[in-house]
């Protein structure tokens, strides 16, 4: 598929997604975005000729040899998707969320344009997740109405699988370690993370794209940080200011006097002079 069908299918002032755009150059990677959309699923991308060749898999890609994973082929996507992580608008296509779950490099178990033409690629993944040798198988369509775009991604034994694989346990962005609620939370996403060009370096600026996202994303946590800190620090001051009106003492009542005697026991100050009077006598 060519980027054709990707632009017939959006309105680029509308949504964040990258234009399209074919990307020079002949490197090998790949990403897997997880995405809330209608259904939630994982789309499966592999570099190839420029563009990105993409497969939706529902259930996600598996370590574990015994699972096959539908992966429906979709429309080429172009190499500035890489990065995508954020939120498409509602009444745009795909509308939803969009973490990057995994990236990599890739390499292809042989010649990846026949394989591809015959319907059995198999490749090898240099993931932070994946890793290890996989294979999509093409299936033939057996029910009526299909378009023909069934295949399987299946995992295959090697020092890599893992039996009973849970993706679920795996819900984090390696770019920014946000789970997809998190993503989904932060009104920041809704901008497209990168503006860069799509890189036709070598293999020493590969990873060029992946420093920068992470970048832009350090700084924005960076200023909510502050802002956080700012937000903390009144009100600690403001708690201060009240526990120590709170703990000052209270006046000391003033010391009785002979009136406030007088007028709290009945006696004058001439009876007081009598009874002294009369203990000096006796003791004469």
């Amino acid at each position: 598929m060519a980027l054709e069908e990707y632009k017939r299918k959006r309105d680029f002032t509308q949504t964040p997604e990258p234009p399209p755009k074919v990307g020079k150059g002949s490197q090998r990677r790949f990403v897997v975005q997880k995405h809330r959309a209608t259904r939630l699923h994982y789309d499966f991308r592999l570099e190839m000729d420029g563009v990105l060749k993409s497969w939706a898999v529902p259930k996600g890609p598996s370590l574990d040899p015994a699972d096959k994973r539908l992966a429906m082929q979709v429309e080429d996507h172009p190499v500035s998707y890489f990065d995508f992580e954020g939120t498409i608008p509602e009444g745009n296509y795909g509308a939803g969320t969009v973490m990057v779950w995994d990236v990599g490099t890739w390499e292809p178990e042989g010649d990846a344009h026949q394989m591809l033409a015959k319907g059995d690629l198999k490749f090898r993944l240099n993931g932070k997740k994946l890793k290890g040798s996989f294979a999509l198988i093409h299936m033939k369509a057996r029910r009526p109405g299909s378009k023909g775009t069934e295949w399987l991604l299946i995992k295959h034994h090697d020092a890599y699988d893992q039996p009973g694989y849970d993706i679920d346990k795996y819900d984090y962005s390696v770019l920014t370690k946000r789970s997809l609620k998190e993503i989904a939370g932060d009104e920041g996403s809704a901008e497209w993370l990168s503006s860069r060009k799509a890189t036709a370096r070598g293999s020493s600026g590969k990873n060029d794209w992946l420093a920068e996202s992470i970048a832009k994303v350090d700084a924005k946590k960076a200023k909510t940080a502050r802002k956080s800190a700012a937000v903390e620090s009144s009100s600690t001051a403001a708690k201060a200011t009240a526990a120590k009106r709170s703990a000052k003492p209270a006046k000391a009542a003033a010391p009785a006097t002979d009136q406030s005697v007088k007028s709290g026991t009945g006696e004058t100050s001439s009876t007081s002079a009598v009874v002294k009077k009369k203990s000096l006598k006796k003791t004469a």
